[in-house]
């Protein structure tokens, strides 16, 4: 029996629902691995429908689709290593079960179903499907290789019962969405199951973006004694070659690649650039458009879009009223010159006279303030959607997160959009963001290199500019003090008085508190954006849109 065993890792990119493109994504990385003489490719979880389906896996016209599509794999994959990929499998009996196949020889010689399933955060898999058996191990060639699949692995039980009926090593595959130091989370959580088994770990995660969710890659190797044996890049699609040899010991990983993962901002920008790219590649746009005003938030999702589109496939677009700066005027001018994107300017000041001409007579003896500023923003949304529609651009918007919290954001006018990049980044990482990006140029970035982010945009005071001398800190505490609150309340399910013991302000905090649940309505009518945080406003946080309780502690 051969001492020796190639894993093939596929970690790419699969799109839900394109069933037949990802079983040709699959054919392909068989292919490569066959090549490098491999005796198993494996691919991440749910790989051949996409990942996460939600209710869509629940069609039953669907669901055998994909089933179909995992046996002509087989068929066709006959001739080489063997094949591990995810998807959906309908019993006899109508049951829905998360599997993971195995291919060889023509056919699925194995099926493993997911035992543990996740039903917190973005994931609601007890909704869908049912919780298998602890499969055991199967054999390819001369290794006994036992599967957890993704969640299963978070969990001590099935790592434990696989190495005691006979696994070697532990092939984990996963479908595990990113946020803010969730990898080094996985490879805690994958080195205490390495010390319990006693046996090696491959980790394979996907990458790409899917809706809100981003997924990051970084699939790694990890050998008894917690030493990594490789690690795979994040945000790349990778396929790469993993040897095995059988020692007195056991099985062992050869040490091979370790890519080095950037940091936190980095992976931040990437995350929203991909998210941004797949969001538009995936729903079949290729261009967008974006109302530019010269503040910080639409500069920073100018960019994004143009390091994940190219600047010829932006638009942007200054609608100035009266109200609207001459600084605002040149800083827009200066933000599309830095990045080569085109920029037409649309004055609203005559839609809005014929806008109060005909809300005059109801209007009449009342003052100017809200019912007017708002006005403004939704002429914008109108004519920016005009554009969309007319020239097949799909509409950014670019409210950030403390916006988004508060409700400082106009519905059916700022806030009207197909994607928002920024949704889930907070007003004070803007700045760092912005500042980051003009230090730093990657090549998967496609947009210019340089300080493409004027310093007048980041040092001005943030300003909606829907009335004279407007400041956002008219409306809101300042920003530093804003997000902290917001951060406690949202992402630390914090109470009042906790927040208040580490020196904030009642009121403030209350007020705060206030504008988070009355905005619950504007957040539910709100475009998607990339997730970055553990409390990202959709699928993480999911509040009623009446909600009269209020923490009076």
């Amino acid at each position: 029996m051969s001492d020796r065993f190639r894993l093939t890792l596929a970690q790419l990119n699969p799109t839900v629902g394109a069933i037949a493109d990802n079983a040709a994504q699959a054919r392909a990385a068989w292919q490569a691995a066959k090549d490098a003489g491999a005796d198993l490719l494996a691919l991440p979880e749910m790989f051949i429908t996409g990942y996460q389906t939600q209710d869509l896996v629940k069609k039953n016209a669907f669901t055998r689709h994909a089933m179909q599509a995992v046996e002509d794999l087989a068929r066709d994959c006959a001739d080489g290593p063997a094949l591990g990929i995810g998807g959906p499998w309908l019993d006899a009996e109508g049951r829905l079960f998360n599997a993971w196949y195995v291919c060889e020889d023509g056919r699925i010689t194995a099926r493993i179903l997911k035992h543990h399933l996740p039903n917190y955060s973005v994931f609601d898999e007890k909704r869908l499907f049912e919780s298998g058996p602890v499969s055991g191990p199967y054999r390819i060639g001369p290794l006994r290789i036992g599967t957890p699949i993704c969640e299963d692995a978070w969990f001590p039980d099935v790592c434990e019962t696989l190495e005691e009926t006979g696994a070697e090593i532990l092939l984990v595959p996963n479908g595990s969405p990113y946020y803010r130091g969730k990898f080094e989370r996985r490879v805690n959580l994958m080195v205490s199951r390495v010390v319990e088994t006693g046996l090696p770990m491959v980790y394979l995660n996907f990458v790409g973006g899917q809706d809100d969710q981003l997924f990051d890659g970084g699939s790694f190797v990890i050998n008894p004694g917690g030493q990594l044996a490789a690690q795979l890049p994040v945000w790349e699609e990778t396929i790469a070659h993993v040897d095995f040899t059988r020692h007195p010991e056991g099985w062992r990983a050869q040490t091979g690649t370790r890519a080095v993962h950037p940091d936190e901002w980095e992976q931040d920008y990437r995350a929203m650039v991909l998210s941004l790219s797949d969001y538009m590649r995936k729903s079949g746009f290729s261009k967008v458009v974006l109302g530019l005003s010269g503040g910080i938030d639409s500069t920073l999702v100018a960019a994004i879009a143009a390091d994940a589109l190219g600047p010829e496939n932006v638009h942007c677009v200054m609608l100035p009223s009266e109200f609207t700066s001459a600084h605002s005027l040149e800083d827009a001018k200066g933000v599309a010159d830095a990045l080569g994107c085109r920029l037409d300017t649309v004055p609203i000041s005559g839609p809005r006279a014929a806008v109060t001409e005909a809300l005059a007579p109801l209007f009449s003896g009342t003052p100017f303030g809200i019912a007017e500023e708002n006005v403004q923003s939704r002429l914008r949304g109108l004519l920016l959607m005009a554009i969309s529609n007319k020239f097949g651009e799909m509409l950014l918007t670019t409210g950030n997160k403390s916006e988004v919290a508060v409700g400082y954001a106009t519905i059916y006018g700022d806030m009207a959009g197909g994607y928002n990049p920024i949704k889930d980044l907070y007003k004070m990482r803007v700045f760092e963001t912005c500042r980051w990006r003009n230090a730093n140029h990657r090549p998967w970035m496609l947009g210019p290199e340089g300080a493409v982010i004027p310093q007048r945009v980041i040092d001005k005071a943030p300003s909606a500019e829907l009335r004279a001398d407007q400041k956002d800190e008219d409306s809101l505490p300042p920003y530093p003090v804003l997000d902290a609150i917001l951060e406690r309340l949202i992402e630390g399910d914090m109470s009042v008085a906790e927040i208040v013991a580490e020196g904030f302000d009642r009121s403030m905090v209350k007020k705060v508190e206030h504008l988070v649940y009355i905005s619950e309505y504007k957040r539910f009518q709100s475009a998607p954006g990339a997730r970055l945080s553990r409390k990202a406003f959709w699928l993480d946080r999911r509040y009623p849109i009446v909600n009269r309780w209020r923490d009076e502690s």
